[in-house]
């Protein structure tokens, strides 16, 4: 792709690009609905999957220490994971 856009500019074309930053948007999807979406999905996961799925979701706590100070954290959203993502996207097109 670079090599596209250096090639094109270097013709004195113009390249637009659009960013999106979708690092907030799973923090927003609603849990339960994405698992009812899951669920829809009949023989496309399994039971043992969708479960798994939920203990990923629901209940998380973390934990924060900073020096010899720990503070606690519950959250929903597991920070930082690939899965995340993922299931944001099946979110979104399902």
């Amino acid at each position: 792709m670079q090599d596209n856009w250096t090639q094109n500019l270097e013709d004195g074309g113009q390249i637009d690009v659009i960013y999106t930053d979708f690092a907030k948007a799973f923090d927003k999807v609603q849990r339960k609905r994405l698992l009812a979406k899951l669920k829809r999905l009949g023989n496309g996961i399994n039971t043992e999957m969708l479960a798994w799925i939920e203990c990923f979701l629901i209940g998380r706590n973390q934990k924060v220490k900073i020096n010899s100070v720990t503070s606690s954290v519950i959250s929903e959203i597991p920070q930082g994971s690939v899965f995340g993502p993922l299931l944001f996207i099946i979110y979104i097109y399902i």
